[in-house]
């Protein structure tokens, strides 16, 4: 919701948002895209003097703070960063109306010197709405570090505005940028000609005819925000719907009922259409010219002497090159499973037998002291089930974590969904959806979480619904341990593990190929829609911080998902033990279920007892394996797989062949959601509906693929 003089008057904002304007304060607004040290230079001006809420109607984080100059108390409030006032995201929306309509008396642009022509763009957005505009240049010491220098002197001469270099880091430094302030915030700094973007020249003059009788057509109260007239007319001529609504609610106007502003706009977008600008065009054109005026400055201002930026640009023609992209991200991908799989192995037999262990001392515990059929339940029934989901996750998941992390750290994700965003688009999907769908390979309920970064409800719903056709973390192990018996074999070493890596790839690729599929399969269908743009900063590639990395991945994710998994497992250990142990006709209630699904399964090339595993196994997937096994033996607990050297025999002695172990492995790759992915699908969307979905489009798939290889296998022998 856009502000209003009447909403800063006591209070800048209403509810626990900005904190109470004073009398004597000067509201100012420090603005600037993500990432360029605005937060740094907040925390430094205001010290403890802060608060942080919501912004009303928003889920988007605030700060306000005290602050002093030598001549004015400041109320400051840091917007949400933003890359554009176009806003395409719900942070840009607020900063956009903030800065438009928020009243404030002046607007500090924060500014990276390392990337200024990105920066400038936000820059000369915020002075087509105010000329009280303060811009300062940050990260001056990494710009020496990569040898760019910019000329401050020459920047404030083109922009028409003061122009102050600063480090955030070094208080003393902001010193400059105060002065400024007050300069402005007094009227003492006369500006010059403000740089204005370069539109064609016919929009130019369309638009500025229109800001002649924009002030007579809308006849504004005294008490309306003072918008300038040329950017208002250029608002209203590209006829951005979210944007007309937060003016008409700032401006108290109608601007439908208005006939005076509908004829002179008809008039406006007569002349335009006639030089071919309306519609997409017309927003193109909008935007190209802020872009071209951006690089004329930085290409005046900014000067590069150093190895760094080559150094990024050489990298960049290498992973983000039209035929070097992709072969990258597959080796990479290849890579990151080749460690996860080599390096599991051995923290795996260790947690393993450090459970085994805690198993004796657990029974020795409660031996003589409950009566034996509780003790089974609680150590052979949840604490076996519990102890194999962590003996087995938690160490390839700790291994890809910290990668995906470190490629997150280093700048190589954002590359990735640069190159998958042309292939999503083509879905009609976002192209933020690619780091969503990369974070699902660790676990598929960080990567429903993950979705919040998409910002069209429409899109978001489309991630989290294909979200689950990637195989996560819990999958790999069963994965690769069929594709070793059945594809690789059993011997194990460098070499197995290298070759199943890459078959784990190729059914990633299949996976990736599948969610583009579903995905416009969706967005022409239930989730009709065309695609909205974004902002993606591609950061420069930089040293990673290790300690950070580790920190950020085993508590933010790791541990994370492994509690959830926990918490789904101890449930599922106590109802397999008693499926398992309970007798019926002979035999136990597990083995009877399986028979009575054999005759559906064996359509699908699988068997009963795969099947059974698969729907005990919705608690976490890591456990399907020892279920198999465990009816298989006719065992009352379930049985630890890597203490079985002949495992492959045993499925063999059970009817498996190659076309059941290719079929399992498909239905392993696609099928329902795990619960923890379930719940989290539900909390997410707060519909069971698409909860519903979710689990249906994987599972059929998967049952569709499994059916075909069924029917191939059986036409060919």
């Amino acid at each position: 919701m856009g502000l209003t003089k009447a909403s800063v008057g006591s209070r800048a904002r209403e509810g626990n948002t900005l904190l109470k304007r004073r009398s004597r304060d000067k509201l100012v607004a420090l603005a600037g895209n993500p990432n360029v040290g605005k937060s740094t230079i907040f925390n430094a001006l205001t010290g403890l003097n802060q608060h942080t809420g919501n912004w009303p109607g928003k889920t988007v984080a605030s700060a306000s703070g005290y602050a002093q100059t030598t001549k004015h108390s400041l109320l400051l409030a840091d917007v949400p960063g933003a890359y554009s006032l176009l806003a395409h995201s719900a942070e840009e929306e607020v900063a956009r109306n903030f800065i438009c309509f928020g009243g404030a008396d002046a607007v500090i642009v924060v500014c990276d010197a390392t990337r200024l022509e990105r920066n400038l763009n936000l820059v000369l957005q915020t002075l087509e709405v105010t000329r009280r505009v303060v811009v300062c240049v940050n990260l001056l010491d990494e710009a020496a570090k990569k040898h760019i220098e910019v000329d401050i002197p020459l920047l404030s001469q083109l922009l028409g505005v003061p122009v102050v270099g600063v480090v955030a880091r070094e208080q003393q430094t902001l010193s400059v940028m105060l002065a400024a302030l007050d300069e402005v915030l007094d009227g003492a700094y006369q500006p010059g000609d403000v740089a204005q973007a370069a539109y064609p020249p016919a929009l130019e003059e369309v638009a500025r005819r229109l800001s002649y009788v924009l002030p007579g057509i809308l006849n504004l109260p005294e008490s309306a925000p003072s918008i300038d007239a040329y950017w208002l007319a250029l608002r209203l001529l590209e006829n951005d719907e979210n944007l007309i609504a937060d003016l008409e609610r700032a401006l108290s106007q109608d601007f439908a009922a208005n006939k005076g502003l509908q004829l002179a706009l008809k008039w406006s977008r007569e002349c335009l259409q006639a030089a071919g600008l309306s519609g997409r065009t017309l927003q193109d054109a909008i935007v190209n010219g802020l872009v071209r005026r951006a690089e004329k400055i930085a290409g005046d201002t900014v000067h590069c002497h150093g190895e760094v930026i080559e150094r990024d640009m050489r990298l960049d023609k290498l992973f983000c090159g039209r035929f070097t992209a992709y072969p990258f991200m597959l080796l990479g991908l290849a890579g990151v499973f080749w460690l996860s799989i080599i390096g599991a192995n051995y923290p795996s037999e260790m947690l393993s037998a450090l459970f085994a262990r805690g198993q004796e001392v657990l029974s020795s515990l409660l031996f003589g002291n409950v009566p034996i059929w509780l003790h089974d339940m609680l150590v052979l029934g949840v604490y076996r089930t519990v102890a194999w989901v962590v003996s087995v996750m938690l160490p390839p998941m700790a291994i890809f974590f910290p990668l995906f992390t470190l490629l997150e750290d280093v700048g190589y994700l954002p590359r990735v969904a640069y190159n998958l965003d042309k292939p999503f688009r083509l879905c009609k999907a976002c192209g933020k959806q690619a780091l969503t769908m990369c974070m699902g390979f660790g676990c598929n309920a960080a990567g429903v979480i993950g979705c919040r970064i998409i910002d069209s409800p429409r899109e978001r719903l489309l991630a989290i619904l294909t979200n689950s056709l990637v195989p996560c973390n819990g999958r790999f192990p069963t994965l690769i341990s069929l594709l070793t018996l059945f594809c690789v074999g059993a011997s194990g070493g460098v070499a197995a593990g290298f070759s199943a890596a890459m078959l784990l790839t190729l059914l990633i690729m299949i996976s990736v190929a599948a969610t583009f599929m579903v995905t416009r399969l969706l967005s022409d269908t239930v989730l009709a829609g065309e695609p909205s743009s974004f902002a993606l900063e591609l950061p420069s590639y930089r040293r990673p911080q290790i300690l950070s990395v580790l920190v950020r991945s085993v508590l933010d994710r790791t541990l994370f998902v492994l509690g959830r998994a926990v918490m789904a497992a101890a449930p599922a250990g106590l109802l397999i033990w008693l499926l398992a142990n309970i007798p019926i006709a002979g035999g136990s209630m597990l083995t009877q279920v399986a028979a009575f699904l054999d005759p559906f399964a064996a359509i699908f090339g699988l068997d009963g007892v795969i099947l059974l595993a698969f729907i005990l196994g919705l608690p976490a997937n890591e456990i399907v394996v020892p279920i198999m096994l465990m009816c298989y033996l006719a065992e009352g607990t379930l049985v630890d797989a890597a203490s079985l050297a002949g495992i492959k025999e045993l499925l063999l002695a059970n009817g498996w062949t190659f076309t059941t172990a290719c079929c399992t492995l498909l239905f392993m790759l696609f099928h329902w959601p795990c619960a923890t992915t379930l719940l989290t699908i539900r909390k997410e969307t707060a519909s069971l509906k698409w909860t519903a979905l979710a689990a249906a489009i994987p599972t059929a798939l998967g049952f569709a693929l499994c059916f075909i290889v069924a029917t191939l296998s059986r036409l060919i022998v």
